[in-house]
């Protein structure tokens, strides 16, 4: 019989080894949580009755709300991806800046950020970018590794700039409200689009050869017209960005509401680009069907997992190890963003999002950290996910669409230093908290110069001792305050968590 205490760590080795395997993390996750409930129940450290909260978390899943935005902002970035936004404003763009070093990679920055602000998915952002703008770069001789690499990078501003589904994600899993996440994101957006920019200005000094500016007869668009071209881009953008940010912001529409109106949105851009067809159409539905049933079956499996995790004391675990760091609070930040970073090397987000993300929540909340400036520094993590080499989603998209005079090992090369930035952004957050909760209706929780940790000693098992800090009756952790805010924008929650949480307490405490 397998000890109680290495119940949870040997669960947590046995996810990790499928992952590694290649088994998908859907199945994983339900396989693993399947098999040791099994273990666990037939060892007398739970009862069964503990499994019959399966089915009303399940349906917990299907009745949230929050998450049916997923589907919208989906098919959004679906439709606008073949729209022909994207050319028109690389092409205004890219004749604004042309004339200065390093104007093609200021225009593929800028143009990032606001195809991030208006379709929330990496994909679409990279493969526009890509076809459009990386055989200029490559016709006036930029550097290889530096066009590739800031096509890759401004793809992936799109994971943190609202309307991002990694925040969407991340607040239904820490229990916030989108608007505050969405709101959160907005300064350290800012400061990521100044770094890239700052990073081609300080490359355009010293490697000027790098990234030449256009020759005078490509600069075909002057006066009006080009004003015109980036008006013609810009306007329609801002529209929308209003639509979906700016409704919620104003608590005008849920993130749910929002999505649908951006949806169509975007159906009324491609009509005005004369791309609107039922082959865009059906391509759109096709990609978003996959990309919500894939997160549906993550939910499912995560759920499965986590509810036997739980039953045999893993969030216990973790929250001892995690609270015995040395350093307290920013012991633990550092910590968990090393094992975030390592973690995107073989993951992407919504892995992530999924599996970690709900054992780290109750342990922030225990120290104090505000769970909305702890979800956006998460989510500027989760960006390297997309950048990581070999692995890096948007590399794999960029590899899809890139001519085949580029080489592959340009494309890894190139992306390191846009990682390395990524993660200057990641130490700016931990430091600078203010830069995320100045633009928040509430007082920053975390402060690295005032939070002290004590961890009481403890020589005996949670059996034995009682665990401090759990409930007496049930057996689980008490709750905090903020525990319980799981409330969105305009009253949007996950329903039915409140039912299921007192149902794994009731039953918890008829273990043996």
């Amino acid at each position: 019989m397998i000890p109680h205490d290495l119940m949870a760590p040997l669960m947590f080795g046995a996810l990790v080894i499928f992952m590694l395997i290649g088994y998908p993390v859907a199945f994983s996750l339900a396989a693993v949580g399947l098999s040791f409930g099994y273990i666990a129940i037939d060892s007398g450290y739970f009862n069964f009755t503990l499994l019959q909260a399966l089915p009303e978390r399940v349906f917990g899943i299907m009745a949230n709300e929050l998450l049916l935005s997923i589907p919208f902002f989906t098919f959004m970035g679906a439709i606008l991806e073949r729209c022909g936004l994207a050319e028109d404003m690389l092409e205004g763009m890219g004749q604004l800046f042309g004339p200065v070093r390093g104007g093609l990679a200021y225009a593929v920055i800028i143009v990032g950020a606001i195809l991030g602000a208006i379709t929330g998915t990496v994909a679409a952002s990279v493969i526009a970018m890509a076809m459009i703008s990386l055989p200029i770069m490559m016709r006036y001789g930029y550097d290889m590794k530096l066009a590739t690499g800031v096509i890759a990078a401004s793809g992936t501003i799109t994971q943190l700039i609202p309307p991002s589904l990694v925040l969407i994600v991340l607040a239904d899993q820490l229990g916030r409200s989108v608007g505050d996440m969405y709101a959160g994101a907005i300064g350290p957006s800012i400061v990521q689009v100044l770094l890239f920019c700052a990073y081609v200005l300080v490359l355009s000094i010293v490697k000027p050869k790098a990234m030449p500016a256009l020759p005078r007869d490509a600069l075909t668009l002057t006066g009006w017209a080009l004003y015109s071209r980036i008006l013609w881009g810009m306007v329609p953008s801002l529209v929308l960005i209003f639509l979906v940010l700016g409704t919620i912001f104003m608590g005008l529409a849920t993130p749910t509401e929002a999505g649908a109106m951006g949806a169509v949105g975007a159906i009324v851009l491609a009509a005005m680009h004369k791309r609107l067809s039922w082959s865009l159409l059906w391509q759109g539905m096709e990609s978003t069907m996959r990309i919500t049933a894939m997160v549906i079956f993550i939910l499912v499996g995560s759920t499965v997992f986590t509810l036997v995790f739980r039953g045999v004391d893993g969030d216990l675990w973790i929250e001892h190890l995690l609270t015995s760091l040395p350093g307290g609070a920013v012991g633990f930040l550092v910590f968990v963003n090393l094992f975030v970073f390592v973690l995107a090397f073989f993951l992407d987000f919504f892995e992530i999002a999924f599996i970690v993300i709900p054992l780290l929540a109750p342990v922030a909340t225990k120290l104090g950290i505000d769970l909305v400036w702890f979800g956006v520094l998460l989510g500027a993590n989760m960006q390297t996910s997309f950048m990581h080499p070999p692995f890096g989603f948007a590399l794999f998209y960029l590899r899809g669409v890139a001519p085949k005079e580029v080489k592959s090992s340009d494309i890894y090369w190139g992306a390191i230093p846009w990682v390395v930035l990524q993660m200057i952004l990641v130490a700016i957050l931990i430091f600078w908290p203010g830069l995320v909760t100045s633009f928040l209706d509430k007082e920053v929780k975390y402060d690295p110069s005032t939070i002290e940790i004590q961890v009481p000693p403890s020589e005996q098992s949670p059996a034995e001792t009682g665990s401090p800090g759990k409930d007496d009756v049930t057996g689980q952790s008490a709750p905090t305050p903020d525990a319980g805010d799981t409330s969105s924008v305009s009253g949007e929650s996950g329903s039915g968590d409140d039912m299921q949480n007192e149902f794994e307490k009731a039953l918890r405490s008829n273990k043996k």
